[in-house]
């Protein structure tokens, strides 16, 4: 069976690398030696073909392998050597092709494609305290009237050390300390 992405089949196919990585968290529990590892699942998975395309259509799949590439959405990927791994959608994250020379309609093409996995509807947030926005505001309403205090007292304090350095100046001993 030929590899099949959406509805092309992809002609001589030369070579499929795929790269697949296990996610594992470490946990280190205290007052324990060593640590327990939990399996996470797997990454998406990502694979690199590449192959040869001949005749007067070569140029017409590689032109319909861009416009794919181009849209950026999910196609269906079909091949005897991912089966197992259960991949359904495939994205092109890449597309490289040539003309090979000697040949006339002969082109070279690399596909790199990342497996596409639907993302996860939201869980119901019914039950979470939506009133937290308004307590915020609050919280700025009380921080704001704190600023403004503090910018009047602060006007105060520099009218009190000046009052104090004159005290000073004309040798009264002021009570208010200076800073």
């Amino acid at each position: 069976m030929r590899p099949m992405l959406d509805d092309l089949e992809l002609p001589q196919v030369q070579e499929i690398a795929t790269h697949d990585r296990r996610v594992l968290a470490e946990h280190k529990p205290p007052g324990m030696a060593g640590s327990l590892l939990q399996n996470m699942g797997r990454q998406p998975a990502h694979l690199v073909l590449w192959g040869v395309a001949t005749g007067p259509e070569a140029l017409d799949l590689v032109e319909e392998l861009d416009g794919k590439f181009r849209a950026g959405e999910p196609v269906a990927f079909v091949a005897d050597i991912v089966a197992d791994a259960e991949i359904e959608e495939m994205v092109i994250d890449d597309l490289k092709w040539q003309e090979l020379a000697g040949k006339p309609q002969r082109f070279a093409y690399m596909l790199t494609l990342h497996e596409y996995i639907e993302p996860v509807e939201p869980e119901d947030t019914s039950f979470l305290d939506t009133d937290i926005l308004e307590d915020a505001l609050d919280i700025m309403d009380v921080l704001t009237t704190g600023l403004e205090i503090a910018e009047q007292l602060s006007a105060f304090i520099s009218r009190l050390t000046e009052f104090s350095q004159a005290l000073e100046h004309e040798g009264i001993n002021a009570i208010i300390p200076s800073s």
